[in-house]
């Protein structure tokens, strides 16, 4: 697929983001140049290689999930700037 500097430009436009020519020309050609390497890339049999979201195998390392003795509403409060009854207390924002 051949990116020219019009494709560019009317992406760019979607985008609402302003290029000036050098630009264009610039992510015009770095774009062609992506699209090669995809096509290249293309060529390769991949029927073998099991689908990944990374290359290396990461698992996510979580703590045991406890249940804890929960804070009172007086502790909870107890460095609060202001408080109305178990509730915090801030400022009216809405006009």
């Amino acid at each position: 697929m051949a990116i020219d500097k019009k494709t560019v430009e009317q992406v760019a436009h979607l985008a609402r983001i302003e290029l000036q020519p050098a630009e264009l020309e610039k992510l015009s050609l770095q774009l062609h140049d992506i699209l090669g390497f995809i096509d290249k890339l293309s060529v390769l049999d991949t029927s073998q290689v099991k689908p990944a979201s990374h290359i290396l195998p990461i698992s996510n390392v979580l703590r045991e999930d406890k249940p804890h003795t929960c804070l009172t509403p007086d502790k909870a409060l107890e460095n609060a700037p202001s408080k109305n009854g178990n509730f915090f207390s801030v400022p009216k924002i809405i006009e």
